[in-house]
């Protein structure tokens, strides 16, 4: 009986994609943090330990030269107070346990004001701390940078106080001072932007909160505070959204990870009014488009499916696009609607995809990246499906 490929029936037709250019150095990151492998290439189990990593979804620079690590898995954050300069550095102190060795939300207890679960997003401007604690529905936010173990946070967003942990405080609607599933936050010209995922928007503070549960001035995805409907209550637009999970700034410049409609939206300036529609996306062709890699199985320079972290690095946007186990690089320089990535890493091409390109993690290779920080020439990335962090320069 003669076989025959149906491969290519679920593979639609589309363009040949562009040659990529490097976005990181091409021969893979410098230092590689919680990935363990035994002698038989095997990765070793994730248990807590000062080195170790599992499902790691959020990474930060802060000023002065300490690196921090949402440890989601371990809800925990880890924290060294220099940049590692070897593999497998362990970390100087931990927020979330009692001690390296221990894991379970919040400590195995109730929220409180050092406890962690499923921490994701984390940001700084190099004085205040901020951290989305995305399963206890609240930003953590420490006035100064954390300097020991478990130095509790001064305030809570989202919740009344540090024991409350109930999205939208228990109740069915959001508010200007809830929060569901809140997994990123940026702090940016002085405002404090949170992706509060759940409730399928974005808040924002024009000033850093300084009380407890303070509600927030701007919203955007929905048509005000209270509304939480997915794709603000109809299909796809320039002003809904569905799962918004990062937040980037640059020049004036708001964009925002858009994962469950594969696209990034962007606005081109600081809205003045609740619910204002974007400017222009990228990943999709239209406002209206919603599927991954455009209904294609592979991706392209204009595709995207279920990008998570997104930076911004000397002229050029950054994106974990998420699902499809790469990196792209979008030049800002005339950014519009539909723009294609120029730059590419982890993968070969822009038409491959694939987890660690269908083999072993390598130091130049991605498994389900979600978020992107950066500092001078280089980038960490929270390549959360191979449980680890790479710090990687960007390409010569």
């Amino acid at each position: 009986m003669t076989r025959v490929s149906l491969a290519s029936a679920f593979r639609p037709a589309c363009p040949v994609p562009l040659p990529a250019a490097p976005l990181l150095d091409p021969a893979g990151a410098s230092i590689v943090l919680g990935h363990h492998v035994a002698a038989n290439g095997l990765p070793v189990p994730v248990a807590p330990g000062p080195s170790t990593l599992f499902g790691p979804r959020g990474v930060c620079f802060a000023p002065g030269g300490a690196f921090l690590v949402a440890d989601t898995g371990h809800h925990r954050l880890l924290g060294w107070r220099q940049l590692p300069q070897a593999d497998n550095t362990p970390a100087d102190f931990v927020i979330g346990q009692p001690d390296f060795f221990a894991e379970g939300r919040n400590a195995g207890d109730k929220p409180g004001p050092a406890t962690l679960n499923m921490p994701t997003g984390i940001a700084s401007d190099g004085h205040v701390l901020a951290v989305a604690d995305a399963w206890n529905h609240r930003i953590l936010i420490w006035t100064s940078l954390p300097e020991h173990s478990n130095q509790p946070a001064d305030l809570a967003l989202g919740q009344k106080d540090f024991g409350c942990g109930l999205a939208n405080r228990g109740g069915a609607l959001a508010g200007p001072d809830t929060l569901n599933w809140c997994y990123g936050v940026t702090i940016a010209d002085g405002r404090l932007f949170v992706a509060d995922t759940g409730n399928r928007r974005v808040l924002v503070w024009n000033a850093l909160p300084e009380a407890n549960g303070q509600p927030a001035d701007l919203v955007f995805g929905q048509p005000d505070m209270f509304a939480r409907d997915d794709n603000a209550g109809s299909g796809a637009s320039a002003s809904g959204m569905r799962w918004p999970h990062t937040v980037a700034v640059s020049g004036g410049r708001i964009f925002v990870t858009d994962a469950g409609n594969s696209r990034i939206m962007a606005w081109n300036g600081m809205p003045n009014a609740d619910g204002a529609p974007a400017s222009f996306i990228l990943g999709q062709k239209n406002f209206e488009a919603i599927d991954h890699n455009r209904a294609a199985y592979d991706p392209s320079e204009r595709a995207l499916q279920m990008p998570y972290g997104i930076a911004v690095r000397e002229g050029t946007l950054i994106c974990a696009d998420t699902a499809n186990s790469r990196i792209v690089g979008f030049p800002l320089a005339g950014l519009d609607m539909d723009a294609p990535a120029t730059m590419l890493a982890g993968q070969n091409g822009f038409g491959l995809k694939g987890d660690n390109r269908w083999k072993a993690a390598t130091r130049d290779n991605l498994c389900w990246p979600f978020a992107i920080a950066v500092h001078e020439n280089l980038v960490a990335v929270a390549d959360t499906g191979n449980n680890r962090v790479l710090l990687w320069e960007a390409a010569p």
